[in-house]
């Protein structure tokens, strides 16, 4: 099992303990870049895929790295609507 299909199982099992470092992480591996949207974006962060135009919004917890639960659903949701994880 290659590194990707691990952090792909990882969040599809919803871990209250899900980081955004992984979240990003996992989006990198998968081709998407991270952009701020902006100086009054505050802790909104865009990631963007060129190669088909897919946006994913988060938002970057503070201060801890730990996501909310409600925010790891909705990647999960986000990754399997663009067909990235089943």
């Amino acid at each position: 099992m290659s590194r990707l299909d691990k952090a792909k199982d990882r969040l599809k099992a919803i871990p209250r303990d899900y980081t955004y470092s992984e979240a990003k992480s996992l989006l990198n591996q998968l081709g998407f870049r991270e952009y701020n949207k902006g100086k009054t974006s505050g802790s909104r962060v865009m990631f963007y895929r060129q190669s088909d135009r897919e946006k994913i919004l988060l938002h970057k917890p503070h201060p801890s790295d730990i996501m909310s639960v409600s925010s790891v659903r909705d990647l999960a949701d986000t990754l399997k609507e663009i067909g990235e994880i089943e």
